[in-house]
């Protein structure tokens, strides 16, 4: 199996080599170093970037030469990923960076919601029912935007709103349909996602509703730990791997990715 979504160093993960000594003590056949980046040049993108130092449009260069020095001392793949924070009004600047950067794939994430961390619970408290409704229909517009922009070639953990108790549930069969829809017409492939498969609420993106329905309409699967430490992928692995037996998933690689031997 591959992980086609974890973290290093050059965001908020662990240093490179300890995460592929990590992958290979799993067992994984490969990896995809997707460390975050934002270069909205909008102010609430802007304070997260410096907050968080999610800025590999300034380092992915560097780390393209530590990813190369890795594949020396590993018998894996690695392969040299991004993940990127998606607004409708920053494709023109994320289509550039891509374009220059020419990762061996790319993945999509909605984090942002009216301006708010979609993970984070106390944003939300304050809304009305109706306002949160709204709140999860203009999520499901920005993910169905991203995926038919076809600027990635996988959009991460579909529903993250899931994950955060106010929103968590409100998502209706008609928006999970609309989302089914935008894959059958897009290059883009969802992933599997594990990122809170073994704490928290168990939760694996996307959830049983909106899986169903992806798998009903034939949408095809990445596989992804969203592991930012070694513990992480040592166990997460045997989880994913479980789990799309169970689900009968058979995992495909990042469209247009060449596998690294």
């Amino acid at each position: 199996m591959h992980d086609f979504h974890l973290h290093s160093n050059y965001s908020d993960g662990t240093f490179l080599l300890q995460m592929v000594r990590a992958a290979e003590s799993a067992g994984l056949g490969g990896i995809g170093v997707t460390d975050h980046c934002t270069i909205s040049t909008r102010d609430r993108p802007q304070s997260m970037r410096a907050t968080h130092g999610f800025n590999l449009d300034l380092t992915y260069e560097r780390r393209r030469r530590g990813i190369e020095r890795v594949r020396e001392q590993t018998e894996i793949a690695v392969y040299d990923a991004v993940e990127m924070d998606y607004h409708p009004d920053d494709e023109a600047e994320i289509r550039s960076f891509l374009d220059e950067a020419n990762f061996d794939y790319a993945i999509g994430s909605v984090h942002e919601l009216a301006g708010r961390n979609v993970q984070v619970p106390s944003h939300f408290s304050d809304e009305s029912d109706a306002g949160l409704d709204d709140l999860v229909e203009q999520y499901v517009e920005s993910l169905v935007q991203l995926i038919e922009s076809e600027l990635f070639d996988v959009a991460a953990h579909l529903d993250l709103f899931e994950r955060t108790s106010p929103l968590a549930g409100r998502a209706t069969i008609d928006q999970y349909e609309r989302i089914a829809r935008a894959f059958d017409d897009s290059r883009t492939v969802p992933e599997i996602n594990a990122g809170r498969a073994l704490r928290d609420r168990a939760i694996v993106h996307p959830r049983p509703g909106l899986l169903e329905i992806l798998l009903d309409h034939g949408v095809a699967f990445t596989i992804g730990s969203d592991s930012h430490a070694p513990a992480e992928v040592e166990n997460r692995t045997p989880f994913l791997q479980e789990f799309v037996d169970e689900k009968g998933v058979t995992p495909v690689d990042p469209p247009g990715l060449e596998r690294v031997e």
